[in-house]
């Protein structure tokens, strides 16, 4: 399956909630979601109408949601649940842990960029260092103690700056160092499921694909 590359709202309205696809623009411009609460399409206010969802709707819904909100496709998704599946602790969080720990959601994660999409663009056209080695795969795996840099010539890029001047506001994640000044950052420990402010459930994941 391809990655989706429509319009961002049209995916927030159909798991009728914010995904701040956008980054920064979900904070000021007027949401989709809040001017037209149904899905989209021709019948999206008839499905809205139905309240009742079976077990196996609301399970694919949540998965839907946690892999639009990190930008994977269906095999890659697939592929980290199978991999954390494994793992010791519970498979939900561990799933979680490793979609924040990517290389494209920690450069949004530090401010580098204003979207999860804008900083897979930025990572693509070689502007991240990863310990001092350029790291053009946004799928790259993370770990604590590792230095994460944007390299000089992106520096200028205007996704960078812009984002850089929206996370003044802001504060990192409590598992991230970040030293704007030098535009790098570490990441400190693998995050916790309280430290991940994404609004999912993720054992509904677990139970579907556990089927």
């Amino acid at each position: 399956m391809a990655r989706y590359t429509g319009p961002a709202c049209r995916q927030c309205r159909r798991e009728g909630t914010k995904l701040f696809l956008k980054g920064t623009k979900c904070f000021t411009e007027k949401c989709p979601v809040e001017r037209r609460p149904y899905p989209p399409g021709q019948h999206g206010q008839q499905a809205a109408r139905r309240k009742k969802m079976s077990e196996y709707a609301k399970q694919l819904r949540e998965k839907q949601k946690i892999k639009r909100i990190y930008g994977l496709s269906e095999r890659q998704f697939r592929n980290t649940f199978e991999k954390v599946a494994t793992l010791p602790g519970i498979t939900g969080h561990n799933l979680l842990a490793a979609l924040e720990s990517r290389l494209d959601n920690i450069v949004y994660r530090m401010g580098f960029a204003p979207s999860r999409r804008a900083a897979r663009q930025i990572i693509r056209h070689r502007g991240v260092e990863v310990n001092g080695k350029t790291v053009d795969i946004p799928s790259y795996a993370v770990t604590p103690g590792v230095e994460v840099r944007v390299r000089q010539h992106a520096r200028e890029f205007v996704p960078v700056l812009g984002a850089m001047e929206q996370a003044k506001k802001g504060q990192a994640p409590n598992w991230i160092a970040v030293d704007r000044d030098t535009f790098s950052g570490r990441m400190l420990e693998q995050p916790q499921r309280t430290a991940i402010p994404v609004p999912a459930q993720e054992q509904l994941v677990v139970e579907l694909y556990s089927k």
